[in-house]
């Protein structure tokens, strides 16, 4: 499905204000919790979560918003907030859709993958710069 160009400008829209926040909460969270532990990042993307299973439920039930508004507050806000309100929700729906082992296997790749990941990246490049 192509995705029209006013879909586009919503997420952009909706990316550009969610990347404040994220900067913001971070900022907010980290002053006020000072600690060795990244609770600015684990404030938004436990408030990312929140609000993505708000809206994904809400979303269910009605039809008010379009499709552009829909993507604007989920892809758009919460992406640029957290991505990991993405994977929240969606390991939420393969576990209330009976998919165990699915949620299971989504979780733990996620969760590790993105650490592996991560940590192949950093070590790969620290390697080639020095």
């Amino acid at each position: 499905m192509m995705m029209s160009w006013q879909t586009f400008l919503a997420i952009g829209s909706g990316g550009f204000i969610g990347a404040i926040l994220r900067a913001y909460l971070n900022g907010v969270i980290s002053h006020r919790v000072p600690h060795d532990l990244p609770f600015g990042t684990l404030g938004v993307n436990l408030i990312g979560s929140f609000v993505m299973g708000i809206l994904v439920a809400y979303f269910m039930y009605s039809s008010v918003f379009s499709l552009h508004v829909k993507s604007f507050l989920s892809t758009g806000i919460l992406g640029a907030l957290t991505t990991y309100s993405t994977f929240a929700i969606e390991s939420v729906l393969l576990l209330e859709g009976g998919h165990l082992l699915l949620a299971f296997m989504n979780i733990s790749l996620n969760v590790f993958g993105t650490i592996l990941f991560a940590g192949i990246g950093f070590v790969a490049t620290h390697s080639f710069l020095r």
